[in-house]
């Protein structure tokens, strides 16, 4: 009698372990939500700019830059390699991610930008900055305007905001590589209202990358146009 009952407690739990072992295997199997569409920004006059490579245009936003060089690294081939292929190579730190840390960061001052950065040749750094945008900028106010940051980095870049690169392949994605030496322009939002806050984490990338050029990577222009 006792192994009977026995026997039927451990059918139920089992049968209890069940729907959650099946929960479990179902998130772990879920699909990875595409990343935002991306947008054409204008091509009109922009109603106002803010100069990011600027103390006062950094101060608009309450923002401070910060850098970091990043590295290649090496790793173990993905598993569904060809048997000839034993390594991968990936980028450290990957800083475009929401919610990463950069308070270890060294601040640079806003026209820092434009300093030559890296050893030369191949080279590839992380540049972030939390904005902040305020109600009014001198007479300018932001209320209901298009938002659009343009990152013009010597030579290359890919734009994250708030954790998302927008793109789709295929189709012209201006926070991806958009060619060499020519600026990203990237819509943050249709419509700012005072106190939206935007996280960018811009990765620079001194190119052409198979020619290794003997020089360095900086910023030709960083800045914010409203549009109304």
């Amino acid at each position: 009698m006792r192994n009977n009952d026995f026997g039927r407690w451990i059918a139920c739990a089992a049968i209890a372990v069940i729907p959650v072992m099946m929960a479990t295997v179902a998130a772990a199997q879920a699909p990875v939500p595409p990343p935002p569409l991306p947008q054409i920004a204008p091509a009109l006059v922009p109603s106002h700019v803010v100069d990011l490579m600027t103390a006062d245009g950094m101060a608009a936003f309450a923002a401070q830059w910060k850098t970091m060089e990043a590295k290649i690294v090496e790793g173990p081939a993905l598993p569904n390699a060809m048997p000839a292929y034993k390594t991968s190579y990936d980028i450290s730190p990957h800083a475009g991610e929401a919610g990463f840390d950069d308070s270890s960061w060294p601040a640079i001052e806003a026209k820092g930008l434009a300093d030559r950065r890296g050893g030369g040749k191949v080279s590839f750094f992380w540049f972030r900055a939390n904005l902040t945008i305020p109600a009014k900028i001198g007479n300018f106010e932001t209320a209901g305007a298009k938002a659009v940051l343009t990152a013009y980095v010597d030579d290359y870049a890919e734009i994250w905001v708030n954790g998302q690169m927008p793109r789709r392949a295929g189709i012209p994605s201006p926070a991806a590589i958009v060619g060499f030496n020519i600026p990203n322009r990237v819509v943050l939002a249709d419509s700012v209202q005072a106190g939206d806050k935007f996280q960018l984490a811009i990765f620079g990338i001194n190119g052409p990358i198979s020619v290794a050029p003997a020089n360095f990577l900086f910023f030709r222009q960083a800045s914010i146009e409203f549009y109304k």
